[in-house]
């Protein structure tokens, strides 16, 4: 894919320049950009000359731009990467994509396993396709951090997880990092008969020796729904306290709130979480919520009486229960919790981002309010998409219902302030 001009920042020099949607950057002082890490890099001077192909005539032009060194363009591309992204090569037993029904979102089947991707975007890489001219780029370039998916850093383990050859040298490569000053993230996806127990133990104890190139390590289980067809099993309670008393020996080890969720434990304090380096992954979003929302002022009142539902995961329930028991003291309104039954995955599967068109109509169709509450991590970013392909205004029209979608998934701030207004 081309450096294609998605969107150009009001007020922007890009703006000024009048530079548009459609327009592609072919070069920058002679240079041609392969993915943002080149434009960026290209970008740190005070003069430069860009060389752009525009959409509307197909003429070449050169422009010269005097900025500030650190002074940034204003333009959002429409991919992070301008060549071919590096696809997943492995097999892996636990791998959701692999798992998927046909007629979701295209999006969806995508499997990269780019390091580009993992260093500006945060993606996950599994390090089997790292040639030695990525490691020479990412080394004289200083990259970092990056975040990868080890599992686990027994080698033969990990090639009979990963399906792939080239799975056993993880722990090589992360050394490298470690001898290079490449500082990463660790994600291990438990697999319960696989990576558990003393393997997991293994693994944390061979990522403490990297020592402070390791910045946070997290522990999500496997998710295991109806559509698998390797045999796999789920964390259970047992396995969750387990697991829980394993990475609790072990620094800058996090597990995934779920975890705790089948241990039926509290959720940490902020302080377990250090900075909540994965998020992503379920770990800490609970509590990054729940404190968040301490912090905000509530209104005494509302003039008009509302009963509001919030439809949910259930690994969001716990939050959310706590929260409306909050809201339920303001005067005129009301709050229900609506845990969304996942029949289309199974009942494993108890993530928001999952949750299908009909899955969320059939959880709420017994139910009355003004109007419904949803995270728009349900929907596909800057668009009203599930991820089956339909629409909020199909859930709209299928319940009779309004919607008020929560943009910061992390915080309550927009609708305390849309209630404060009322």
């Amino acid at each position: 894919m081309p450096a294609l001009v998605n969107k150009v920042l009001e007020g922007s020099i890009a703006e000024e320049l009048e530079i548009e949607a459609g327009d592609e950057i072919l070069s920058i002082d002679g240079s041609e950009m392969s993915d943002m890490i080149d434009y960026n890099f290209l970008c740190k001077s005070d003069l430069i000359t860009i060389e752009i192909k525009k959409k509307a005539t197909g003429d070449i032009e050169e422009i010269e731009i005097e900025k500030d060194y650190d002074e940034d363009l204003g333009i959002v591309f429409e991919s992070a990467v301008f060549d071919r992204v590096k696809p997943c090569l492995n097999k892996c037993i636990f791998c959701f994509v692999d798992q998927q029904p046909k007629g979701l979102r295209e999006t969806l089947y995508v499997k990269d396993d780019d390091y580009r991707l993992s260093y500006l975007q945060g993606t996950y890489i599994t390090l089997t396709n790292l040639t030695e001219k990525d490691k020479e780029r990412i080394k004289s370039m200083h990259l970092g951090p990056f975040y990868v998916s080890v599992h686990t850093t027994n080698p033969e383990l990990r090639v009979k997880m990963l399906r792939n050859p080239n799975a056993g040298k993880a722990l090589e490569n992360l050394k490298w990092f470690r001898k290079n000053k490449i500082p990463f993230h660790a994600q291990i996806v438990l697999c319960p008969g696989y990576n558990d127990g003393k393997e997991l133990e293994r693994t944390l104890s061979d990522l403490s020796e990297l020592k402070n190139t390791v910045l946070s390590v997290a522990i999500v289980p496997v998710g295991v729904t109806q559509f698998r067809t390797e045999k796999l099993v789920r964390v259970d309670k047992k396995c969750a306290i387990e697991t829980l008393d394993i990475a609790s020996k072990y620094k800058r080890v996090c597990c995934s709130d779920e975890f705790f969720l089948l241990a039926e434990r509290e959720i940490p304090p902020a302080s377990y979480y250090g900075n909540f380096s994965q998020l992503e992954d379920g770990v800490g979003s609970i509590r990054l919520l729940l404190e968040d929302f301490k912090s905000l002022k509530l209104p005494k009142s509302i003039s008009q009486s509302k009963k509001i539902i919030f439809a949910t995961s259930f690994a969001a329930k716990y939050a959310l229960e706590k929260i409306c028991a909050k809201l339920n003291n303001i005067k005129n309104l009301t709050t229900e919790v609506v845990p969304v039954k996942s029949n289309y995955w199974g009942q494993d599967i108890t993530v928001a981002g999952l949750i299908t068109t009909e899955d969320l109509i059939n959880s709420l169709k017994d139910k009355k309010g003004d109007f419904v509450v949803i995270p728009s991590v349900m929907l596909r970013p800057y668009s009203e998409d599930f991820l089956d392909g339909k629409t909020l205004s199909y859930v709209k029209e299928k319940t009779g219902k309004e919607f008020f979608v929560i943009n910061n998934i992390y915080s309550m701030k927009e609708l305390v302030d849309y209630l404060s207004a009322l």
